[in-house]
């Protein structure tokens, strides 16, 4: 990828660096041993999108039972009203990092995986010396420069990334989304988790049911697929069906939402010759035409989720060929496909989604494209701590990945396809 493509791909992305800088948060020495504030370049939004810093006039009531403020749900936050499309959407999302903070199959909780994702977002280099400094006092998606690595390309994930010597100026930073995470007043069986530290917290991050109530009260079609290696699906299922029943004390008005859960978890298992997709009796493949398996995921209604293939990611060196497959066809205005997964990532050789696109107006064979051609697209890189700070956050993103979607249709059209 050039490096215009990439300033363009940073300039689509989300912004990690909105949140209060404190001088705890700076990082980075000198020559002498001084600390350095350090402080990554706030991205711009892309022309045209909203600014999710500007309060709004709400559309929809907040899904917990009321406003605050004129503007403001009861959080706070700045309502983000979407504009009214008819194109529906079906919603991929992974659930480890991305709606929970949590990881029942590594035994994590919130405080270990909030430590872990933080050690894939802050950005460094060893010096001349040896010696690891960073290079940004904040976390971004994006290496703030060129020659920046994460914490974790390096190290590895570190479940306690910010106890140690090297990522304690992020202590600050880390207590500051942790509290936000933290679950108010009594804990409740099926709706808050015990952290390592004795304290309850969130067990579904709050900007999901507000997607789902926010499309609902848009009148919108969609489905949402969870999308996850790991083994919290069959919990999470009923979780959220217990949602959407009213048992939420904090979103209670979610039982206004009439969306079917299909508790049922399904499989999506891979192979050099074909993908197949099972869920109870039903089992779809890609071979010989892969427009069956697009057809089958395009068409389904409410919210369900599907186990994928670890062993075959891991065999394919956790690159994006042997990722998570997705199906994208440029020549189908009526529905579009987004995922949201905090391991997508700019380079292929890293991403854990293998997209693929079809070639021609109804045709049933495709093509594997760049990650970087549906980057912030189809493909998003799940921002975890906009998703835990801002109620509004998967609602804004959608609506953001809708507009560029629409350019991305008239190009591809015009291109005649990969």
């Amino acid at each position: 990828m050039s490096m215009g493509e990439a300033a363009a791909c940073r300039a689509a992305s989300p912004d990690l660096s909105r949140f209060p800088r404190t001088p705890a948060m700076a990082a980075g020495t000198d020559k002498d041993g001084n600390r350095e504030s350090l402080v990554a370049p706030r991205t711009p939004s892309p022309p045209g999108s909203p600014d999710p810093e500007e309060p709004r006039k709400p559309l929809c009531p907040h899904p917990g039972g009321g406003l605050g403020a004129e503007g403001q749900d009861s959080l706070g936050f700045p309502e983000y009203p979407l504009m009214i499309r008819t194109k529906k959407l079906v919603l991929h999302m992974d659930i480890n990092n991305t709606i929970l903070v949590s990881d029942s199959a590594t035994g994590q909780g919130p405080v270990a995986a909030l430590n872990s994702y933080l050690s894939t977002v802050c950005w460094g280099q060893f010096n001349q010396e040896g010696e690891w400094q960073w290079l940004s006092g904040f976390p971004s998606l994006l290496p703030p420069t060129p020659d920046a690595s994460s914490f974790s390309s390096n190290f590895g994930r570190h479940s306690k990334f910010t106890s140690s010597t090297l990522g304690h100026p992020f202590r600050t930073l880390f207590s500051y989304y942790l509290q936000l995470l933290e679950w108010p007043g009594q804990p409740d069986a099926v709706f808050s988790v015990p952290g390592e530290d004795g304290r309850h917290y969130h067990r579904v991050l709050p900007a999901f049911f507000k997607l789902l109530a926010g499309l609902c009260q848009q009148g919108r079609r969609f489905a949402v697929i969870f999308r996850t290696f790991g083994k919290d699906l069959t919990s999470l299922l009923q979780t959220t069906h217990n949602a959407l029943q009213g048992q939420h004390p904090h979103f209670s008005a979610l039982k206004e939402v009439v969306l079917p859960v299909d508790l049922r978890p399904g499989k999506i298992r891979c192979s050099p010759k074909k993908v197949m997709v099972s869920r109870g009796k039903e089992v779809v493949s890609n071979s010989p035409d892969a427009r069956v398996v697009y057809d089958y995921f395009s068409a389904m209604e409410g919210l369900g989720g599907f186990q994928d293939h670890f062993a075959w990611w891991a065999k394919n060196n956790f690159s994006s060929q042997g990722g998570k497959p997705l199906w994208v066809d440029p020549h189908d205005p009526e529905v579009q496909h987004i995922c949201f997964d905090d391991n997508i990532r700019l380079q292929d050789e890293e991403s854990i989604f293998h997209p693929q696109v079809f070639m021609g107006h109804g045709g049933q064979e495709c093509c594997t494209v760049p990650t970087s051609e549906l980057y912030s697209i189809c493909l998003v890189q799940n921002d975890l701590l906009q998703a835990i700070a801002n109620p509004d956050y998967f609602l804004m993103t959608v609506s953001q990945c809708e507009d560029r979607y629409d350019q991305y249709l008239s190009k591809a059209q015009a291109d005649g396809g990969c």
